[in-house]
Parts: structure tokens; sequence; C-alpha cells
């Protein structure tokens, strides 16, 4: 398996011959974008590889398509290119031509010569409780084929840590965790977070003992509030969850072990 962080949320994962993309952000520094009640970011760096040195693209797994950290105009220009697109009920309508899961179905990618690749959507709550209604739906997945010998692939979504959440570790094995963090918030709703915190990845990561643990969606944006070295100083305080932690270079191709 290889992965590639191009970005924010966005990654490529190479495996058995399959190209997916999570969460595609391609647009250029510099923009600033609402994304309703009063919140807005600015993105502050592009991405380390360009939309069109990504493709082909199999299949683009997206945990919500209303915020443009996680699919931006670049990013949405390319989904026509993708053999499938895999998300929320919700997104799935707007989008028109996507496969929407709640959490925990499951749907299946498929090709000659190459394994199949099981998608089972998990919880994913983009903000406090009862903000659905204003945050939107969002989803993770667990990626699963035939040979993975210690778990599954988990990409947590946009999401922060609640009891959804925790059932993942009840639920799965993992192995390789892509957690989506930054500790998102904006001045207009004060001290409530969107996205995880480096004290719940910690946390998580205790629940779910993956062998590799690679933050995501923590650089890039003006609204992501915790960068590596706060994720560095907390998991530095757990050293038992430390030694799972790795960071993926920007653009740069890890091989890891299915």
């Amino acid at each position: 398996m290889r992965l590639t962080h191009i970005g924010g949320p966005t990654v490529l994962i190479e495996v058995h011959g399959w190209r997916l993309l999570v969460d595609p952000t391609f647009d250029a520094p510099g923009r600033r974008y609402a994304f309703g009640w009063g919140t807005s970011s600015r993105k502050v760096t592009g991405p380390a590889v360009a939309a069109a040195d990504v493709l082909p693209v199999d299949a683009v797994l997206l945990s919500h398509d209303h915020h443009a950290d996680n699919l931006d105009d670049a990013g949405r220009a390319l989904l026509p290119a993708a053999g499938v697109v895999v998300t929320t009920l919700p997104g799935a309508r707007r989008l028109g031509s996507a496969r929407g899961l709640r959490a925990w179905d499951t749907t299946e990618l498929t090709a000659a010569g190459r394994p199949p690749i099981e998608i089972t959507a998990t919880p994913a709550r983009h903000g406090p409780p009862l903000s659905r209604p204003v945050a939107g739906a969002v989803v993770g997945f667990a990626l699963r084929w035939a040979g993975q010998e210690d778990g599954v692939l988990w990409i947590s979504g946009d999401t922060v840590l609640f009891d959804g959440v925790r059932t993942v570790a009840e639920r799965l094995r993992v192995d390789t965790a892509l957690l989506h963090l930054g500790g998102v918030r904006f001045p207009v709703t004060g001290p409530l977070r969107y996205s995880m915190t480096a004290r719940q990845a910690v946390e998580l990561c205790r629940l779910l003992r993956p062998r590799t643990a690679i933050p995501v969606h923590y650089e890039g944006w003006s609204h992501f509030r915790q960068g590596r070295d706060a994720v560095e100083a907390e998991f530095g305080r757990a050293p038992g969850e430390a030694q799972a932690l790795r960071w993926l270079p920007l653009g740069v191709g890890v091989d890891l072990a299915a």
C-alpha cells in the first residue's frame, strides 16, 4: 500500500492496482471560502501534487461535499474523471452521481484483474452534539481487501470524537488509521470544535490500538487550530500511543504494509 498526502485532508491511496483519492482539495492558496452560518476559512497553502498529476483515479472517498476544505472547486472538477464517488446520502443527492452511504452501510469496488475492495461507512459528526442540522452529514470509511493481516485501513472523516466514532474500535480491527485532526473552530462559535483535537486523537488511539496512526487535515487552512507541533506534543505525553504516530511528507508516496 502506498499513501501520498497531497495536503489538508487529501490523500492518494494506491493498493493492488487501485487508485483511491480521499477528500480532493486542489485549489491554489489565497482564496477565502464561506462555510455558512457566519463561518469561513482561507486556504493558506496549495496542493503538493497537481490534480492532473493524480489521475487516473478509480474512486473518490468523500467524507462530505459541502465544505471546501474537503472538496474545493478544483477537487469538484476532478470528480467526473473518477470511476466512483462514495460519500454521504445527502452528498450523493447533491452530486447526482455518487454512492451514498449511512454509517455502517457497505459498498464494494470491483474491477477485472484486481481484488475487490469493501468500503464500510463509519460514524462521524462534524461538530458538537446537535450540530448536524448546521454542520451537515459526514462519514468515515473502513477499507477491507483480501490479504490484510492486521486489520482494515480506516479513514476517520472530518469528525470530532464522540460515541459513534468510539464504536469503530468495538466493531473493527484497525491496522492503519488516517485521522482528520486540526481542532477546527471559528470565532463566531467560540470554543466549539468541528474536528478532532490532538488530545482526542490520543484517546482514540488508546481505543483503536492501530499499528500506524497518520494525521491529515491539520495544515493548509486558516481554520485549523492545531498543527503538527500540537499533535506531537500531545502524543509525546502518551508514549504508548506515540509509537503508532507517523507523518507523511507532503507530496511523497510512502509504502506501508497493507
